[in-house]
């Protein structure tokens, strides 16, 4: 063999045995870039079922974590006195679970460490974090990342825990076939058509919803967010982080009407058909739809004034939203008309808000000269108003009429004429001042009530902690 293997050598030209080895390590090279893309294939699979396999151990379990979300400016040590006393009641209510604040502080932090390179590696989500300046629009996106990692409960800072997280989920029903627990906010389907009511008519409760970790609706409400948070930088040709957006487009974009949205293709996906709003309007009782279980409205929005919301004190009442912490609007306002306002002022009473698209309709008719003349004469009622009556502690009723005590004359009251108003001479033509058009019925706001304050264990944030 030896001897065989010099011969075949020695036929060889020197020059050829030369360039031999680099011909071999070319041919190699070559092969290995034709089957490039398998092994990256190969690579890719490898990794997707990686993913799969730990997305499955994730929501595997039958329970749901017991863990309690909220977000806010600071840490719990430093609440005001109100935000206090409403986390407190989470605490108190489920001592059983694990109560965590992320905070302006560190929620950059936990974005990282998730979705970044040691974690899930959608860089995109958190290039895109570090990009958004608009508080509420992080606001919302932050929840569903949580969620989405985490899953547990998330509540708004300013919702108050009437019941334990226990009841949540009725007795009827098996909690291994639930994912998802969420109720209706605004159920008003007939103004779904309204040019500005139309999109926020219906939709499910962002400000308290429970999940398990990991599941597709979460990262599919997060990239719906992505994508349009890019369309929207494109459309005012300015980065992501100088985007200016108004109350509609927050509720569209990130709020209740994205959130709805999501919830309602997923629960299409999973049942193979599609899902509408019908099937959860006017709704006597809770529904399990695909995994989701929808609770009535007055479970995490009661006392709203609409949507048959009915009261807090019902029991199936679980939260109660202050909306303490709901000034976001100043910075992204609703349609404001200029002699009309709101018409969210109405809170959805349907003749209100008739009237008030009729005024709206008739004021576009008018002149261009006419519709200024009706602006000016709003800004100057408005302008005349007088301020807010100052607070005064409350006196004893008088009674209607009074004697006159020893040595006092009795208050002598100019005579009027009938139809005669007060400071009005006689044969005076009374004056009468613009009146601005009427203002809808406002219900007054329910004050804030305080719950019993309760210990609150001091939450340490720790984003590594299961």
């Amino acid at each position: 063999m030896h001897t065989t293997t010099s011969q075949f050598r020695n036929r060889l030209p020197k020059q050829i045995r030369r360039v031999l080895p680099a011909y071999i390590a070319g041919i190699v090279f070559i092969i290995f870039l034709l089957n490039a893309d398998l092994l990256v294939s190969s690579v890719k699979h490898a990794h997707k079922v990686k993913r799969d396999t730990s997305y499955q151990a994730a929501t595997a379990t039958s329970k749901f974590p017991k863990k309690i979300w909220q977000t806010w400016k600071i840490g719990p040590l430093g609440f005001e006195e109100r935000d206090s006393l409403t986390a407190r009641t989470w605490t108190a209510k489920n001592p059983g679970h694990r109560y965590e604040v992320l905070t302006d502080d560190n929620d950059l932090q936990y974005v990282e460490m998730h979705f970044g390179p040691t974690g899930l590696n959608r860089l995109d989500i958190v290039d895109m974090y570090r990009s958004i300046n608009a508080k509420i629009i992080k606001a919302d996106l932050l929840r569903y990342l949580v969620m989405y990692v985490e899953g547990g409960v998330y509540a708004d800072i300013d919702v108050e825990a009437l019941k334990p997280v226990d009841r949540f989920i009725p007795d009827r029903y098996d909690e291994a076939d639930v994912d998802m627990v969420i109720g209706v906010e605004i159920d008003q389907p007939e103004f779904s058509q309204h040019s500005v009511l139309g999109k926020k008519s219906q939709s499910f409760c962002q400000w308290t919803f429970m999940c398990k970790p990991r599941l597709p609706v979460m990262l599919t409400l997060v990239d719906n967010i992505l994508h349009w948070l890019n369309e929207v930088a494109e459309q005012q040709n300015v980065p992501v982080s100088d985007i200016v957006l108004d109350f509609d487009e927050v509720i569209s974009g990130t709020g209740p009407s994205a959130f709805t949205g999501a919830v309602l293709e997923e629960m299409s996906r999973r049942a193979g058909s599609q899902v509408t709003w019908d099937t959860f309007h006017n709704m006597g009782e809770s529904k399990l739809v695909s995994g989701v279980l929808v609770l009535t409205v007055e479970a995490f929005a009661a006392g709203q004034g609409h949507s048959d919301s009915g009261n807090h004190n019902a029991r199936t009442a679980l939260v109660k939203h202050h909306y303490h912490a709901s000034g976001w609007p100043t910075n992204h306002p609703r349609f404001h008309h200029p002699v009309f306002g709101e018409v969210e002022r109405c809170n959805w009473e349907p003749e209100c808000v008739k009237r008030w698209d009729a005024d709206v309709a008739a004021f576009e008719l008018l002149s261009p000269e006419e519709k200024a003349k009706q602006i000016s004469m709003k800004e100057a009622a408005d302008a005349q108003l007088p301020p807010p009556p100052l607070q005064l502690p409350q006196q004893p009723p008088q009674p209607f009429f009074q004697v006159p005590q020893a040595n006092q004359q009795p208050i002598q009251q100019p005579f009027q004429q009938p139809g005669q108003q007060p400071g009005q001479q006689p044969g005076q033509q009374p004056f009468e001042p613009f009146q601005p058009p009427p203002e809808p019925f406002q219900p007054p706001p329910e004050p804030f009530q305080a719950p019993e304050p309760f210990p609150l264990p001091q939450p340490v944030f720790n984003p590594g902690s299961p």
